[in-house]
């Protein structure tokens, strides 16, 4: 990349393997077809990354894949999408995490995953020399990263807007973790933070979204964001409650949603957009993320974001 990146995407990586919907799972021995698969992109880190890229937007993702077939197809893909690499490290001795995401019609995907690479992914990759270049650091995936420790990812944090760059942190919840530990000390260095309303009820032990909004807010992120599927979503900051409904699209597969509303967030931060308006494009991308198969295909371009948000209107309401 000829010129700073805006924003750093650092964290998980994947190689997804998707079906599209097929009409039930197989049982032992059983052959059902689908349509398609695809070998496809996934991970927090490179979903955003993409997303961004999508939406013209100069972005540099930081992760870990394997010396491996898949972490060269990865690398080429992000290229492909026009993200730069340079943070993306090939280790020898470890695959390309990969995930097997099985769609079957009229219900919740389920996941097959190695963790692979970002098993090793520690603070140290997330290179300081880009991140005082850029105007936004996202850090996808955390807590999932289990030598990604929230004290160095603090430091770091703290670093980022010491030097006037934004922070947004986003989660993934995995069994036996000390989540409110891990988040304690980052969270008053993120100005946005986003958790889907069941990765916030496994942290917190709290039903109600708007509370759970306000509990992270109260532990020092600038601004909250509980996302909620087709309900919508909730914010919370030191300026406005808001809850906003979610734009209607023809549903295929839910895969890297959260991470394209966190892209279209990102968007609205780099412009200095209201908070109303970063949630109408954060909804706007989130909601075209799940009109296809994979985390990135039917994300919308710039062009296609701004068409469609001419002609919608995004519910928002006041608390």
């Amino acid at each position: 990349m000829t010129t700073p990146p805006d924003v750093l995407c650092a964290g998980i990586i994947v190689a997804d393997h998707v079906c599209t919907p097929i009409s039930h799972l197989p049982g032992a021995g059983e052959l059902v077809m689908a349509e398609r698969m695809l070998l496809t992109l996934g991970g927090c880190a490179a979903n955003t990354a993409v997303d961004l890229a999508k939406m013209e937007v100069a972005t540099t993702v930081a992760g870990r894949v394997g010396a491996d077939l898949f972490g060269r197809i990865v690398a080429d893909m992000l290229n492909e999408a026009k993200v730069d690499v340079a943070g993306l490290k090939a280790v020898s001795g470890v695959d390309t995490s990969q995930t097997l995401i099985v769609n079957v019609t009229g219900q919740d995907r389920r996941f097959i995953h190695t963790f692979g690479a970002n098993a090793g992914f520690v603070a140290g990759d997330i290179p300081s020399a880009i991140i005082g270049k850029c105007k936004v650091l996202y850090v996808g995936g955390f807590l999932l990263m289990s030598k990604l420790l929230g004290s160095e990812l603090a430091r770091i944090y703290a670093e980022a807007r010491r030097q006037g760059v934004q922070t947004f942190l986003d989660v993934v919840t995995p069994p036996d973790v000390d989540y409110v530990k891990q988040l304690e000390p980052v969270l008053p260095h993120v100005d946005a933070f986003h958790a889907n309303t069941d990765e916030a009820r496994i942290i917190l032990g709290e039903l109600d979204p708007l509370r759970q909004a306000q509990a992270l807010h109260r532990m020092g992120a600038k601004t909250a964001v509980i996302t909620m599927g087709g309900d919508g979503c909730v914010l919370v900051n030191e300026q406005v409650q808001l809850r906003a409904g979610a734009f209607p699209v023809e549903f295929v597969d839910g895969s890297g949603g959260g991470d394209a509303f966190d892209a279209g967030f990102i968007y609205g931060m780099l412009h200095k957009m209201s908070t109303e308006d970063c949630l109408r494009y954060a909804s706007a991308l989130g909601a075209s993320c799940v009109r296809a198969i994979g985390t990135t295909p039917g994300v919308f371009t710039r062009s296609e974001c701004e068409e469609f948000l001419k002609k919608h209107t995004l519910k928002l309401k006041r608390i």
